[in-house]
Protein backbone atom coordinates (compact mmCIF):
# COMPACT_ATOMS: atom_id res chain seq x y z
CA UNK A 1 0.00 0.00 0.00
CA UNK A 2 1.00 3.80 -0.67
CA UNK A 3 1.01 7.14 0.27
CA UNK A 4 -0.60 9.05 -2.62
CA UNK A 5 -1.88 12.52 -2.95
CA UNK A 6 -4.41 13.28 -5.41
CA UNK A 7 -4.20 16.80 -6.99
CA UNK A 8 -7.65 17.97 -8.89
CA UNK A 9 -9.36 21.25 -8.16
CA UNK A 10 -12.72 19.35 -9.44
CA UNK A 11 -13.92 18.50 -5.43
CA UNK A 12 -16.31 15.44 -6.52
CA UNK A 13 -12.86 13.98 -8.69
CA UNK A 14 -10.92 14.29 -5.78
CA UNK A 15 -13.68 12.73 -3.75
CA UNK A 16 -14.40 10.06 -5.80
CA UNK A 17 -10.77 8.92 -5.98
CA UNK A 18 -10.00 9.29 -2.78
CA UNK A 19 -12.66 6.93 -2.24
CA UNK A 20 -11.23 4.07 -4.48
CA UNK A 21 -8.08 4.39 -3.35
CA UNK A 22 -8.83 4.29 0.55
CA UNK A 23 -11.11 1.14 -0.56
CA UNK A 24 -7.93 -0.24 -1.94
CA UNK A 25 -6.00 0.03 1.29
CA UNK A 26 -3.49 3.24 0.48
CA UNK A 27 -3.13 6.22 2.46
CA UNK A 28 -4.74 8.99 0.42
CA UNK A 29 -4.26 12.87 1.14
CA UNK A 30 -5.82 15.62 -1.20
CA UNK A 31 -5.06 18.89 -3.01
CA UNK A 32 -7.30 21.58 -3.78
CA UNK A 33 -5.20 23.11 -6.65
CA UNK A 34 -1.52 22.77 -7.74
CA UNK A 35 -0.06 25.48 -4.65
CA UNK A 36 -1.73 23.44 -2.75
CA UNK A 37 -0.03 20.50 -3.73
CA UNK A 38 3.33 22.03 -3.85
CA UNK A 39 2.87 22.53 -0.22
CA UNK A 40 1.75 19.42 0.80
CA UNK A 41 4.70 17.76 -0.78
CA UNK A 42 7.28 20.23 0.54
CA UNK A 43 5.80 18.96 4.16
CA UNK A 44 5.70 15.12 3.83
CA UNK A 45 7.07 12.26 1.71
CA UNK A 46 4.30 10.65 -0.88
CA UNK A 47 4.78 7.33 -3.22
CA UNK A 48 2.82 8.56 -5.73
CA UNK A 49 1.36 11.75 -6.87
CA UNK A 50 -1.89 11.61 -8.98
CA UNK A 51 -2.70 15.27 -10.74
CA UNK A 52 -4.71 16.65 -13.24
CA UNK A 53 -3.40 18.76 -16.09
CA UNK A 54 -5.47 21.61 -16.68
CA UNK A 55 -5.69 24.07 -13.08
CA UNK A 56 -5.33 26.72 -11.91
CA UNK A 57 -2.22 29.07 -12.15
CA UNK A 58 0.12 26.42 -10.97
CA UNK A 59 -1.34 23.33 -13.42
CA UNK A 60 -0.01 19.22 -13.18
CA UNK A 61 3.31 19.98 -15.24
CA UNK A 62 4.26 22.57 -12.66
CA UNK A 63 3.56 20.12 -9.99
CA UNK A 64 5.24 17.62 -12.25
CA UNK A 65 8.54 19.80 -11.90
CA UNK A 66 8.11 20.51 -8.47
CA UNK A 67 8.26 16.52 -7.24
CA UNK A 68 10.63 16.25 -9.85
CA UNK A 69 12.74 18.25 -8.20
CA UNK A 70 11.79 18.09 -4.46
CA UNK A 71 10.93 14.57 -4.12
CA UNK A 72 12.62 12.76 -6.87
CA UNK A 73 11.67 8.81 -5.53
CA UNK A 74 8.09 10.22 -5.86
CA UNK A 75 6.58 8.49 -8.79
CA UNK A 76 3.79 10.93 -10.42
CA UNK A 77 0.33 10.43 -12.61
CA UNK A 78 -0.87 12.80 -14.91
CA UNK A 79 -5.05 12.71 -15.45
CA UNK A 80 -5.85 14.10 -19.13
CA UNK A 81 -9.13 14.94 -20.78
CA UNK A 82 -9.97 14.15 -24.13
CA UNK A 83 -8.15 16.49 -26.45
CA UNK A 84 -5.13 16.64 -24.01
CA UNK A 85 -2.60 14.15 -24.83
CA UNK A 86 0.14 15.64 -26.17
CA UNK A 87 0.37 17.48 -23.06
CA UNK A 88 0.30 14.12 -21.10
CA UNK A 89 3.39 13.07 -23.86
CA UNK A 90 5.27 15.90 -22.85
CA UNK A 91 4.49 15.32 -18.91
CA UNK A 92 5.95 11.91 -19.67
CA UNK A 93 8.85 13.27 -21.31
CA UNK A 94 9.75 15.50 -18.03
CA UNK A 95 9.96 12.25 -16.33
CA UNK A 96 6.06 11.03 -15.61
CA UNK A 97 5.81 7.84 -14.93
CA UNK A 98 2.11 6.98 -16.84
CA UNK A 99 -0.89 9.22 -17.80
CA UNK A 100 -5.14 7.60 -17.45
CA UNK A 101 -7.32 9.09 -19.82
CA UNK A 102 -10.82 10.41 -18.56
CA UNK A 103 -13.35 9.24 -17.81
CA UNK A 104 -11.41 5.94 -16.39
CA UNK A 105 -12.58 2.56 -14.72
CA UNK A 106 -11.66 1.93 -10.77
CA UNK A 107 -10.12 -1.54 -12.01
CA UNK A 108 -8.29 0.45 -15.00
CA UNK A 109 -6.65 3.41 -12.19
CA UNK A 110 -5.77 0.41 -9.84
CA UNK A 111 -3.90 -1.53 -12.19
CA UNK A 112 -1.78 1.93 -13.08
CA UNK A 113 -1.56 2.46 -9.44
CA UNK A 114 -0.07 -0.69 -8.75
CA UNK A 115 2.44 -0.59 -11.52
CA UNK A 116 3.43 2.81 -9.89
CA UNK A 117 3.84 2.13 -6.97
CA UNK A 118 6.16 -1.08 -7.92
CA UNK A 119 8.21 0.75 -10.00
CA UNK A 120 8.87 3.65 -7.11
CA UNK A 121 10.06 0.55 -4.99
CA UNK A 122 12.43 -0.91 -7.05
CA UNK A 123 13.92 2.38 -8.54
CA UNK A 124 14.37 3.31 -4.32
CA UNK A 125 15.68 0.17 -3.62
CA UNK A 126 18.05 0.02 -6.89
CA UNK A 127 18.85 4.08 -6.05
CA UNK A 128 19.69 3.73 -2.66
CA UNK A 129 23.01 1.23 -3.45
CA UNK A 130 24.26 4.73 -5.28
CA UNK A 131 27.36 6.69 -4.34
CA UNK A 132 24.99 9.73 -6.70
CA UNK A 133 22.31 8.91 -4.29
CA UNK A 134 23.98 8.50 -0.84
CA UNK A 135 26.17 12.25 -1.40
CA UNK A 136 22.99 13.54 -2.27
CA UNK A 137 21.10 12.37 1.02
CA UNK A 138 23.92 13.21 2.87
CA UNK A 139 24.25 9.17 3.76
CA UNK A 140 28.02 8.29 3.18
CA UNK A 141 28.44 7.72 6.80
CA UNK A 142 25.63 5.40 6.92
CA UNK A 143 26.75 2.11 5.51
CA UNK A 144 25.34 -1.28 4.19
CA UNK A 145 23.32 -3.14 1.74
CA UNK A 146 20.93 -4.93 3.85
CA UNK A 147 17.29 -4.63 3.48
CA UNK A 148 17.09 -3.30 6.91
CA UNK A 149 19.49 -0.29 5.73
CA UNK A 150 17.65 0.03 2.68
CA UNK A 151 14.35 0.21 4.69
CA UNK A 152 15.42 2.93 7.06
CA UNK A 153 17.18 4.70 4.57
CA UNK A 154 13.86 5.36 2.82
CA UNK A 155 12.26 6.39 5.96
CA UNK A 156 14.93 8.74 6.62
CA UNK A 157 13.66 10.68 2.94
CA UNK A 158 10.13 10.20 4.14
CA UNK A 159 10.35 11.63 7.51
CA UNK A 160 13.38 14.01 7.42
CA UNK A 161 11.10 16.87 5.37
CA UNK A 162 8.31 16.88 8.32
CA UNK A 163 8.93 18.48 11.87
CA UNK A 164 7.54 15.09 13.02
CA UNK A 165 9.27 14.31 16.72
CA UNK A 166 11.47 11.09 16.37
CA UNK A 167 12.06 7.70 18.49
CA UNK A 168 15.47 5.98 17.71
CA UNK A 169 15.75 2.19 19.78
CA UNK A 170 18.75 0.08 19.26
CA UNK A 171 21.28 -1.45 21.43
CA UNK A 172 24.33 0.74 22.00
CA UNK A 173 26.72 1.10 18.94
CA UNK A 174 23.99 0.51 16.43
CA UNK A 175 24.55 3.93 14.89
CA UNK A 176 21.69 5.85 16.40
CA UNK A 177 23.04 9.32 16.01
CA UNK A 178 24.48 8.84 12.44
CA UNK A 179 20.47 8.61 11.53
CA UNK A 180 19.42 11.48 13.54
CA UNK A 181 22.26 13.72 12.15
CA UNK A 182 20.99 11.90 9.02
CA UNK A 183 17.43 13.10 9.65
CA UNK A 184 18.58 16.53 10.29
CA UNK A 185 20.50 16.93 6.85
CA UNK A 186 17.65 16.16 5.11
CA UNK A 187 15.42 18.15 6.71
CA UNK A 188 14.58 21.81 6.30
CA UNK A 189 16.48 22.86 9.24
CA UNK A 190 19.66 21.27 8.06
CA UNK A 191 21.38 25.21 7.97
CA UNK A 192 20.39 25.71 11.74
CA UNK A 193 22.19 23.87 14.40
CA UNK A 194 22.28 20.40 15.38
CA UNK A 195 22.37 19.70 19.46
CA UNK A 196 23.47 16.55 20.55
CA UNK A 197 23.11 15.67 24.57
CA UNK A 198 23.93 12.54 26.27
CA UNK A 199 21.38 12.26 29.10
CA UNK A 200 23.43 9.73 31.01
CA UNK A 201 26.91 11.69 31.09
CA UNK A 202 24.87 14.33 32.80
CA UNK A 203 23.53 14.75 36.55
CA UNK A 204 19.81 15.72 36.48
CA UNK A 205 20.80 19.24 37.69
CA UNK A 206 23.55 19.94 35.39
CA UNK A 207 21.38 18.94 32.64
CA UNK A 208 18.04 20.93 33.57
CA UNK A 209 20.69 24.08 33.54
CA UNK A 210 22.72 23.22 30.11
CA UNK A 211 19.51 22.49 28.39
CA UNK A 212 17.19 25.82 29.81
CA UNK A 213 19.49 27.79 30.86
CA UNK A 214 19.86 30.02 34.15
CA UNK A 215 19.49 33.42 34.96
CA UNK A 216 22.51 34.83 37.23
CA UNK A 217 22.11 34.53 41.09
CA UNK A 218 19.90 31.23 39.97
CA UNK A 219 22.28 28.64 41.94
CA UNK A 220 25.78 29.32 43.97
CA UNK A 221 27.83 29.95 40.76
CA UNK A 222 25.57 31.29 38.45
CA UNK A 223 27.13 34.45 38.19
CA UNK A 224 26.02 35.17 35.28
CA UNK A 225 23.06 34.83 32.72
CA UNK A 226 23.27 31.95 30.48
CA UNK A 227 21.71 30.35 27.22
CA UNK A 228 20.68 26.99 27.52
CA UNK A 229 21.22 23.99 24.61
CA UNK A 230 17.80 24.36 23.74
CA UNK A 231 17.72 28.28 22.81
CA UNK A 232 21.27 27.70 20.81
CA UNK A 233 19.31 25.17 18.80
CA UNK A 234 16.78 27.20 17.91
CA UNK A 235 15.32 26.10 14.53
CA UNK A 236 17.35 23.29 14.64
CA UNK A 237 17.39 19.95 15.81
CA UNK A 238 17.69 18.45 19.09
CA UNK A 239 19.16 15.00 19.91
CA UNK A 240 18.44 13.37 23.62
CA UNK A 241 20.49 10.37 23.97
CA UNK A 242 20.14 8.11 25.91
CA UNK A 243 16.15 9.66 27.12
CA UNK A 244 15.52 7.04 29.50
CA UNK A 245 18.59 7.93 31.86
CA UNK A 246 16.70 11.21 32.64
CA UNK A 247 14.71 11.28 35.84
CA UNK A 248 10.79 11.82 35.68
CA UNK A 249 10.42 14.93 37.08
CA UNK A 250 13.09 16.29 34.70
CA UNK A 251 10.93 14.46 31.79
CA UNK A 252 7.72 16.45 32.88
CA UNK A 253 9.68 19.59 31.94
CA UNK A 254 11.00 17.95 29.05
CA UNK A 255 7.23 17.23 27.73
CA UNK A 256 6.12 20.81 28.61
CA UNK A 257 9.21 22.28 26.21
CA UNK A 258 8.33 20.33 23.41
CA UNK A 259 4.20 20.71 23.60
CA UNK A 260 4.55 24.31 24.46
CA UNK A 261 7.85 25.01 22.13
CA UNK A 262 9.13 27.31 25.27
CA UNK A 263 11.23 27.28 28.11
CA UNK A 264 12.10 28.71 31.27
CA UNK A 265 15.83 29.29 32.35
CA UNK A 266 16.10 28.11 36.06
CA UNK A 267 15.57 31.04 38.13
CA UNK A 268 13.41 33.17 35.57
CA UNK A 269 9.26 33.28 35.38
CA UNK A 270 9.68 34.47 32.06
CA UNK A 271 8.56 32.23 28.95
CA UNK A 272 11.19 31.89 26.31
CA UNK A 273 10.20 30.67 22.71
CA UNK A 274 12.10 27.73 21.12
CA UNK A 275 11.73 26.71 17.81
CA UNK A 276 13.44 22.99 17.55
CA UNK A 277 12.64 19.54 16.35
CA UNK A 278 13.21 16.70 18.66
CA UNK A 279 15.15 13.24 18.55
CA UNK A 280 15.17 11.27 21.14
CA UNK A 281 16.98 7.70 21.05
CA UNK A 282 17.70 5.07 23.88
CA UNK A 283 19.24 1.61 24.07
CA UNK A 284 16.28 0.44 26.63
CA UNK A 285 13.02 -1.56 26.71
CA UNK A 286 10.70 1.66 26.33
CA UNK A 287 7.83 -0.48 27.53
CA UNK A 288 9.47 -1.89 30.78
CA UNK A 289 10.74 1.29 31.76
CA UNK A 290 6.96 2.65 31.48
CA UNK A 291 6.15 -0.29 33.66
CA UNK A 292 8.69 0.41 36.32
CA UNK A 293 7.99 4.33 36.65
CA UNK A 294 11.28 5.57 35.38
CA UNK A 295 10.00 6.73 31.94
CA UNK A 296 6.75 9.03 31.72
CA UNK A 297 4.24 7.18 29.11
CA UNK A 298 2.64 10.46 28.16
CA UNK A 299 6.37 11.55 27.13
CA UNK A 300 6.99 8.28 25.21
CA UNK A 301 3.67 8.85 23.19
CA UNK A 302 4.92 12.45 22.57
CA UNK A 303 8.03 11.15 20.80
CA UNK A 304 7.24 7.79 19.41
CA UNK A 305 5.61 9.66 16.35
CA UNK A 306 7.91 7.95 13.90
CA UNK A 307 10.15 5.59 14.93
CA UNK A 308 13.17 3.99 13.93
CA UNK A 309 14.48 0.22 15.19
CA UNK A 310 18.36 -0.10 14.65
CA UNK A 311 19.03 -3.62 14.16
CA UNK A 312 21.71 -4.95 15.59
CA UNK A 313 25.15 -5.94 13.48
CA UNK A 314 24.32 -9.79 14.28
CA UNK A 315 20.63 -9.16 12.67
CA UNK A 316 22.75 -8.08 9.35
CA UNK A 317 25.91 -9.52 8.49
CA UNK A 318 25.93 -8.96 5.05
CA UNK A 319 26.71 -5.54 5.74
CA UNK A 320 30.05 -6.43 7.62
CA UNK A 321 32.31 -6.78 4.69
CA UNK A 322 31.07 -3.09 3.60
CA UNK A 323 31.41 -1.78 6.86
CA UNK A 324 34.74 -3.58 6.84
CA UNK A 325 36.08 -2.35 3.76
CA UNK A 326 34.74 1.55 5.01
CA UNK A 327 36.71 1.35 8.43
CA UNK A 328 40.07 0.04 6.59
CA UNK A 329 40.12 3.20 3.98
CA UNK A 330 39.00 5.18 6.93
CA UNK A 331 42.27 4.01 8.81
CA UNK A 332 44.39 3.59 6.57
CA UNK A 333 44.05 7.17 5.22
CA UNK A 334 44.17 8.68 8.71
CA UNK A 335 47.71 6.33 10.06
CA UNK A 336 49.06 6.82 6.44
CA UNK A 337 49.39 2.80 5.40
CA UNK A 338 48.13 0.73 3.14
CA UNK A 339 46.62 -2.54 4.64
CA UNK A 340 44.87 -5.32 3.28
CA UNK A 341 42.57 -7.89 4.43
CA UNK A 342 44.71 -11.34 4.86
CA UNK A 343 42.53 -14.79 3.78
CA UNK A 344 39.47 -15.51 5.85
CA UNK A 345 39.57 -12.84 7.95
CA UNK A 346 36.27 -11.55 6.31
CA UNK A 347 34.75 -14.87 6.80
CA UNK A 348 35.85 -15.14 10.44
CA UNK A 349 34.55 -11.56 11.46
CA UNK A 350 30.99 -12.45 9.82
CA UNK A 351 31.08 -15.40 12.59
CA UNK A 352 31.40 -12.88 15.57
CA UNK A 353 28.45 -12.29 17.38
CA UNK A 354 29.82 -8.42 18.07
CA UNK A 355 28.15 -7.23 20.93
CA UNK A 356 29.47 -3.71 20.57
CA UNK A 357 28.18 -3.51 17.08
CA UNK A 358 29.53 -1.40 14.35
CA UNK A 359 30.97 0.35 17.07
CA UNK A 360 32.76 -2.61 18.17
CA UNK A 361 33.58 -3.81 14.52
CA UNK A 362 35.38 0.08 13.79
CA UNK A 363 37.57 -0.51 17.20
CA UNK A 364 38.63 -3.85 16.16
CA UNK A 365 39.03 -2.69 12.57
CA UNK A 366 40.83 0.46 13.78
CA UNK A 367 43.38 -1.96 16.04
CA UNK A 368 44.25 -4.36 12.88
CA UNK A 369 45.37 -1.26 11.34
CA UNK A 370 47.71 0.03 13.53
CA UNK A 371 48.78 -3.46 14.36
CA UNK A 372 49.74 -5.22 10.94
CA UNK A 373 53.51 -4.57 10.04
CA UNK A 374 53.36 -5.62 6.63
CA UNK A 375 50.12 -4.03 5.36
CA UNK A 376 48.27 -7.62 5.78
CA UNK A 377 45.33 -7.75 8.82
CA UNK A 378 45.66 -11.40 10.07
CA UNK A 379 43.35 -12.91 12.70
CA UNK A 380 46.32 -12.53 14.97
CA UNK A 381 45.88 -8.73 14.47
CA UNK A 382 42.32 -8.34 15.62
CA UNK A 383 42.19 -7.94 19.58
CA UNK A 384 39.72 -9.81 21.32
CA UNK A 385 36.57 -7.17 21.69
CA UNK A 386 35.80 -5.63 25.31
CA UNK A 387 33.84 -8.52 26.17
CA UNK A 388 36.91 -10.74 25.63
CA UNK A 389 35.06 -13.15 23.52
CA UNK A 390 38.09 -14.49 21.29
CA UNK A 391 37.83 -13.73 17.82
CA UNK A 392 40.24 -16.61 16.67
CA UNK A 393 38.46 -19.10 19.29
CA UNK A 394 35.16 -19.23 20.32
CA UNK A 395 34.07 -22.02 22.38
CA UNK A 396 31.04 -23.69 23.93
CA UNK A 397 32.00 -21.60 27.36
CA UNK A 398 32.88 -18.38 25.51
CA UNK A 399 29.56 -18.55 23.91
CA UNK A 400 27.66 -19.14 27.08
CA UNK A 401 30.31 -16.44 28.92
CA UNK A 402 29.14 -13.66 25.71
CA UNK A 403 25.42 -14.51 26.22
CA UNK A 404 25.79 -14.40 30.19
CA UNK A 405 27.18 -10.77 29.91
CA UNK A 406 25.46 -9.39 27.60
CA UNK A 407 21.93 -10.54 30.05
CA UNK A 408 24.07 -9.27 33.38
CA UNK A 409 24.90 -5.65 31.60
CA UNK A 410 21.39 -5.34 29.79
CA UNK A 411 20.08 -5.84 33.77
CA UNK A 412 22.28 -3.48 35.40
CA UNK A 413 21.13 -0.43 32.86
CA UNK A 414 18.02 -0.97 33.46
CA UNK A 415 18.10 -0.96 37.72
CA UNK A 416 20.31 0.93 39.55
CA UNK A 417 20.80 -2.18 42.33
CA UNK A 418 22.07 -5.26 41.83
CA UNK A 419 19.71 -6.87 44.31
CA UNK A 420 17.01 -5.74 41.64
CA UNK A 421 19.12 -6.99 38.50
CA UNK A 422 19.50 -10.19 39.83
CA UNK A 423 15.38 -10.89 40.67
CA UNK A 424 14.80 -9.54 37.15
CA UNK A 425 17.30 -12.36 35.88
CA UNK A 426 16.07 -15.48 38.04
CA UNK A 427 19.47 -15.06 40.47
CA UNK A 428 20.38 -14.63 43.74
CA UNK A 429 21.81 -11.61 44.89
CA UNK A 430 25.69 -13.65 45.89
CA UNK A 431 25.03 -16.05 42.51
CA UNK A 432 25.21 -12.54 40.57
CA UNK A 433 27.56 -10.71 42.41
CA UNK A 434 29.76 -14.02 41.70
CA UNK A 435 29.12 -13.79 37.48
CA UNK A 436 29.69 -9.97 37.23
CA UNK A 437 33.50 -10.62 39.50
CA UNK A 438 33.83 -13.48 36.66
CA UNK A 439 33.07 -11.55 34.09
CA UNK A 440 34.77 -8.51 35.03
CA UNK A 441 31.42 -6.44 34.67
CA UNK A 442 30.42 -2.85 36.98
CA UNK A 443 27.39 -1.43 37.62
CA UNK A 444 27.40 1.30 34.95
CA UNK A 445 25.51 3.75 37.90
CA UNK A 446 27.88 3.33 40.46
CA UNK A 447 30.60 4.73 37.71
CA UNK A 448 28.78 7.89 38.03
Amino acid sequence: MGRILIVDDQKNMRATLAMMLRRSGHDVAEAKDGSDACEAIGDEAYDLVITDLRMGKVNGIDVLRYVRENSPLTEVMVMTAYGTIESAVEAMRLGAWDYIQKPFTEDELILKIDKALERRWLTGEVSLLTQEFKERYKFESIIGRSRAIREILTRIIKVAPTDTTVLITGESGTGKELIAKAIHANSRRSDRPFVPVNCAAISETLLESELFGHVRGAFTGAVSTRKGLLEEADGGTFFFDEIVETTTPFQAKLLRAIQEKEIRRIGDNKPINVDVRCIAATNQDLQQSIQEKRFREDLYYRLNVARFRLPPLRERTEDIPSLVEHFIKKYSKKMGRIVRLGDGVTERLMSYSFPGNVRELENIIEQGVALTLDGEIRIGDLLPGDDGDSLDKKTLEDIVASAERQAIQNALMQFENNERAAEALGLSATTLWRKMKKLNIENPHRRR
